[in-house]
This record gives structure tokens, sequence and C-alpha cells, in this order.
């Protein structure tokens, strides 16, 4: 049976501090009012000051969730989250051309925002191969775009973040999306952001918030448009709103008390008043 709002899925690690991974996926996903679902991809031993250990799921099961999700869900939407290595990337993306949903929005996560990394070296190639070209919109920052093109030199201004978003249209087939997020930028007043369709640019800025709970930002970023694309009519749209949610729910951080480190946005701060 369909809800009333989208189905949505978040395929991604688990985070048991619940700050970033599919735990936050569902979190935001829920925020947007869509109906949450999720396949696990991993699991971490992390908390909000860093990652101590990394137990990737058996690719047969997290093959055998999403042929099981799908057969009985209608999803609307996907979101991609943490794949640690070349074989479990190739299984989803398998599974993913199988059900070939709607909209697929790929957050590329390589390093959490303790440091410590979420994707094996090797495995770049693959996100590259099997996931890029099925992907309705890439949202990645400036070190994972840096990552993906090979790049040596730093993104550092506009310019240099246009030229990154056409070599990462083109690195994708040419077609869809690239979003990508320029809040690693320094020395800046506001964070900038790309949207590219491969043929115009719109840009989002956004004021810095002095706040260091900024823990799974790209998750909850990535998530909120994979809930909005099927509740709007142009990406351009699900993006605006989407950056709003985030803008939000960084400002309103600092009245969680969760960790030690970089702790988690709020992510209900419509409700949680």
């Amino acid at each position: 049976m369909k809800s009333k709002g989208p189905n949505v899925v978040s395929i991604a690690g688990v985070d048991p501090s619940g700050g970033a991974g599919i735990l936050a996926d569902i979190k935001t996903i829920s925020a947007q009012r869509a109906y949450a679902c999720g396949v696990v991809t991993a699991l971490t031993a992390q908390n909000t000051v860093g990652v101590t250990a990394v137990f990737p799921i058996p690719v047969d099961m997290v093959a055998k969730q999403i042929d099981t999700l799908f057969e009985d869900v209608a999803i609307d939407s996907v979101k991609i989250g943490m794949l640690f290595d070349s074989e479990l990337i190739k299984t989803v993306a398998e599974g993913l051309e199988k059900w070939n949903p709607r909209y697929i929005v790929l957050d590329p996560v390589m390093v959490a925002k303790s440091g410590d990394p979420l994707l094996q070296q090797e495995a770049i190639a693959a996100l590259r191969e099997y996931l890029l070209p099925i992907s309705t919109v890439i949202t990645p920052n400036l070190p994972e775009a840096q990552i993906l093109l090979g790049w040596k030199g730093e993104i550092d201004s506009d310019e240099k973040m246009e030229e990154a978003c056409r070599l990462l249209w083109k690195l994708k087939g040419s077609h869809g999306y690239v979003f990508l997020k320029g809040g690693h930028r320094e020395n800046t007043k506001t964070a900038e952001d790309f949207l590219f369709d491969g043929k115009k640019f719109t840009k989002f800025s956004s004021k810095r918030i002095a706040t260091k709970n900024t823990h799974g930002t790209g998750c909850a970023l990535s998530s909120a448009i994979a809930a909005l694309l099927p509740q709007t009519k142009t990406v351009k749209t699900a993006m605006k709103k989407a950056k709003k949610f985030m803008d939000k729910a960084i400002e309103g951080s600092d009245d969680l008390e969760v960790g030690h480190g970089h702790g988690p946005i709020k992510h209900f701060y419509k409700y949680w008043k």
C-alpha cells in the first residue's frame, strides 16, 4: 500500500550516536514528512569524537535487503551513503538498476567528520564506475570532489567550483545534477554551494554558523534532498528547501547536548521547541 507521502530509503551505515548514517537519515526524511525505510550496509563503533571500528554487512545480505524491500514497498526515492568497499558498491548499483527507482541521491561518503576513513581507497574507482552514472544527484563536498576527480590543487574559488561541477557532471555520464558543497572553503563569510544541470549553475549561499555541531551534515542534506525530490516540481526547489532545513537544523544544534566532539544537528527543530 502506498503511503500519502513518498517512501524514501536510505542505504547507509549505522552510527550508534545517531548523528550520522542511517539513523540521522531516518530523522531527516521523517522531518520532511516522508516515510523512511533503511538498508544497512555497515555497522560502526562510532561517537561524536571518532570511529573505532567498521563491520561491513555481507553483500548478499545487502542485496537481499534491497530486493525484499522493493518487492513490497513502492520506493519513490533513494539516498545512498556509506558503502565501505568496491564489492558493496557494485552490489548496491546492481540492485538499484534492477528496481529502477525514480530518484537516486548519492552522497559519496569517504571520511567521517572526525577524519576517520569510511571508504577504502580501492573503492573510489568503483564509485565512479557504478554509482555516479545511475545517480540523479550527487552531493560531494570539496575534498570528496577532489578525490573523485583526482584534482591535486584546492578548489578555493567560485571559478574552480564551477569547473569541478562541469568535470563531475561529465564523470557521471553527462546527465542529472551535481550539487557541490562549498563549506570547506576557508576565509569566506558565507558557505557557497553550486547546483549544475549540465547547462546552468545555481548558487546557494548560507551564513556560517558558529558551532562545532556539524556531525552528519552531509548525511542530512542528501537525505533531505531525496525526501523532497518526489514532493517538489523541480530539483532546484528541492535543493532550496533542503538548504533551508539544514540552516535551521544547524542553528538549533546547540540546543542539544550529545557527546564531547562534533555534535549532531537538530533534525526536529520544527517540532522540538
